[in-house]
């Protein structure tokens, strides 16, 4: 309990954590308006890729959650971020959503087919057979290939669909080629959320609802790790891990009390 108190600087997963079916799970409102009232620093993490933080925003709002659109960092944000320090022409051919041009664009990018030097994949609802093979070309001739997050499955309400983890396997079956992938459980996203609001890894904590993303992750990036079981994994689920959460929580109404 002390710990969290100590905590400056917070990140949180969304879907599991904060919210589940588009709505507010119990204690998130209250946790977000607790950080607020007592200025922490707090970042919104989602391997998402496919909205803009205004959309996220607004999606969040309808659900109950009043959280800005500075304060949320999505897959693409990173995605942006690390391709922005990287050498050679700002160019990249993109199979994704406005959430992935948009921050590609921010990070001063010109996205074109034309001999890029990056191709990058993220979430989307359009894949076509044409981007795809455009897609396989290009990283065969040379493209670097980067892709914002692992996930082979997303959530729908008719049930699972494929995600750019998936799109990813079947273009690196094409090329021989394995991508970068910049999203959970890639500690760097967590790394460019700290810089984007100038934490520091002893004192930030990172929320999560799995094991095999959020916690790892946080874990590698030298972050507390809570983990709430109001999303993807159980209390028994914990032991089949070689490592374990600094903390396990039935919800984030329990950590409310404790900041």
């Amino acid at each position: 309990m002390s710990k969290a108190r100590n905590i400056e600087c917070w990140l949180t997963d969304m879907d599991g954590v904060l919210v589940h079916e588009e709505q507010a799970l119990p204690g998130a409102a209250e946790l977000i308006q607790r950080w607020v009232d007592t200025s922490k620093r707090f970042l919104v993490l989602t391997n998402n890729s496919l909205f803009t933080p205004r959309d996220l925003s607004a999606r969040l709002k309808r659900s109950g959650l009043r959280i800005p659109q500075d304060n949320i960092w999505t897959s693409a944000m990173a995605t942006g971020a690390f391709l922005k320090t990287q050498p050679g022409d700002k160019t990249a051919y993109v199979i994704g959503e406005a959430g992935l041009t948009f921050a590609l664009h921010d990070a001063g990018f010109v996205l074109t087919d034309d001999d890029p030097d990056f191709v990058v994949l993220g979430e989307t609802r359009t894949f076509s057979f044409e981007a795809i093979t455009k897609a396989i070309r290009l990283i065969s001739n040379g493209s670097r290939f980067i892709v914002t997050n692992p996930d082979t499955t997303g959530p729908s309400k008719d049930g699972l669909l494929p995600a750019a983890g998936a799109v990813a396997a079947m273009i690196t079956a094409a090329t021989n080629r394995q991508p970068y992938v910049v999203g959970k459980p890639n500690p760097m996203m967590f790394r460019s959320a700290m810089r984007r609001i100038e934490a520091h890894s002893e004192t930030t904590a990172m929320i999560g609802d799995r094991m095999d993303t959020d916690i790892v992750a946080g874990m590698e990036a030298g972050l507390h790790t809570v983990l709430v079981l109001t999303g993807l994994t159980t209390e028994a689920d914990v032991a089949t891990y070689p490592f374990r959460p600094n903390q396990i929580l039935n919800g984030v109404h329990e950590l409310v009390d404790q900041i």
